[in-house]
């Protein structure tokens, strides 16, 4: 009798071994499973941002501009405008940025030779009280890279109305093509948001804070690319739009 008792002890005690060693194990799973699903690229990271980690990013550095070279209140000679491109720091910010005066265009002074297939990635830091003080702001590629006069949505454009508070315009005049999607800017007020354009040939993918915005096709085959930013046409309130952390890559493969 009490042989079979110590028996069906120990059998009792494996099975309850049994069923500890399964849920520790599920535990186990639910947390790795947690940390890789919160895992973000090296790059994301370092920018402060969550989100999509598969972003790819060229490898080949063709342009970096931080602003680091500059003294504050000195034209960053980097940039061409039809108005100013003044250099500053932020206050509660790294680094240095230069500031977008309401209706004016910049663009790379050096002319790029873009690859089929490059990245352009940058920071921009919409600096205002209230959303509804910052007009839309648009950035994209150009026909040519002339700074002599101030347009919006002009070629293959990304368009931010901050004063709307989460629409983004995607278009392209040729093709012609318009994307309307959303994605909340005023959480992104005084504070970095980060811009990835990743282009393929005739595609363009568009990434705010690492979420993916569009993937679609907006050049012709042989259309020229020339990165531009066009400010909005007017702040309030002393609001104002700053950029800075700026990266063109290509890809080695």
């Amino acid at each position: 009798m009490i042989l079979v008792l110590l028996i069906s002890g120990t059998e009792v005690h494996a099975q309850l071994g049994g069923l500890l060693g399964k849920a520790k194990e599920k535990v186990t799973k639910a947390v790795e499973k947690k940390i890789d699903k919160n895992s973000v690229s090296e790059g994301a990271e370092a920018a402060g941002n969550s989100g999509n980690s598969s972003i790819s990013v060229g490898d080949s550095l063709i342009l970096a501009e931080d602003f680091s070279a500059f003294q504050a209140g000195a034209t960053a000679t980097s940039f061409k405008t039809n108005g100013v491109a003044t250099v500053t720091a932020v206050s509660g910010q790294k680094g240095k940025w230069m500031e977008i005066k309401d209706k004016a265009i910049y663009k790379f002074a050096r002319q790029l030779n873009y690859p089929k297939r490059f990245t352009v990635s940058f920071d921009i830091i919409a600096k205002a009280d209230q959303i509804k003080d910052i007009a839309p702001l648009s950035l994209g590629f150009a026909s040519d890279n002339s700074a002599r006069e101030y347009s919006s949505n002009m070629g293959t454009y990304v368009q931010l109305h901050y004063y709307d508070a989460n629409q983004v315009n995607i278009g392209s005049g040729k093709p012609e093509k318009f994307v309307n999607t959303t994605f909340d800017l005023e959480p992104w007020l005084n504070r970095p948001l980060r811009v990835i354009l990743t282009v393929d040939g005739e595609r363009m993918a568009i990434y705010l804070n690492q979420v993916e915005l569009a993937d679609t096709v907006l050049f012709m085959p042989t259309a020229a690319k020339n990165f531009y930013i066009a400010a909005p046409w007017e702040y309030a309130n002393g609001a104002g739009v700053l950029v800075s952390n700026f990266k063109v890559s290509g890809f080695r493969k």
